[in-house]
């Protein structure tokens, strides 16, 4: 039991800061926040991503290529350029690095305003922090399985940052429903997205990129970390724009 509950926590914490800091902040700046809340952010996305830690900037710069390009050769995930998910994410691992090692010139419309900490940055993505937070799972595992299957969700603990990619980048192009008649082939995963928080409402999100809520189109379309945006909002620790909160209607 302990395992499947550390597992949920891993899950849901790391996609949280995932969707909600790299994605809607740092790629689409959806909403704003203090210099001491970003901070806080860079912070909690090392410590609940662990040894999948992703960088703002790296992950901020590569996502606003992803639209501009998407489904095209020039888009860093696409399943039609991309055999397999396996290839797929040594590309995409490959394009995150060249961008956040700064290997190779980006356009400034790709750059612009997008958070960066770098000396955070080389230290969180580090091999030895890396190492120390495989380790922390390790030991965990070694404390709490008590089944060998339970054995089967270590690789998924060390590599849950790139496995939520597949789920939205790979998948979330081929499988789902469309709302939206778009030049790709994104579509909405899941009618009611529990699964990833928000981010299956793919087709949704590439109809209109700077939104803060990814759902919302049909009734039953609950993005749930715009909820908890929505309430971050009303407390004042964010200030989501005006812009990213437009309703919109299919079709």
């Amino acid at each position: 039991m302990e395992i499947l509950i550390f597992m949920i926590i891993l899950w849901y914490s790391g996609l949280f800061f995932q969707t909600f800091f790299l994605h809607r902040y740092a790629a689409h700046q959806t909403f704003t926040m203090s210099r001491f809340g970003e901070k806080v952010c860079f912070f909690l996305t090392w410590v609940f991503q662990g040894s999948n830690y992703l960088s703002a900037y790296g992950y901020g710069v590569m996502h606003r290529l992803h639209h501009a390009y998407a489904d095209t050769e020039k888009d860093p995930h696409s399943p039609k350029y991309d055999d397999n998910v396996f290839s797929m994410m040594w590309r995409t691992k490959n394009t995150y690095q060249d961008i956040n090692k700064k290997r190779i010139p980006v356009e400034e419309r790709f750059t612009k305003n997008v958070p960066q900490w770098e000396r955070f940055d080389k230290f969180a993505s580090s091999k030895l922090s890396r190492i120390v937070w495989g380790t922390l799972y390790g030991v965990f595992f070694i404390v709490f399985a008590t089944e060998w299957w339970q054995w089967l969700f270590f690789p998924v603990a060390l590599l849950m940052a790139p496995i939520h990619g597949v789920i939205i980048n790979w998948f979330a192009h081929i499988y789902g429903y469309v709302n939206f008649k778009v030049s790709d082939t994104s579509k909405n995963l899941l009618p009611f997205d529990f699964l990833m928080m928000g981010e299956g409402y793919h087709n949704n999100h590439h109809k209109y990129g700077g939104r803060a809520n990814f759902g919302g189109v049909r009734w039953f379309e609950i993005d749930i970390t715009f909820c908890i945006m929505f309430v971050l909002d009303k407390l004042k620790l964010i200030k989501l724009k005006e812009t990213s909160l437009i309703k919109i209607k299919r079709g």
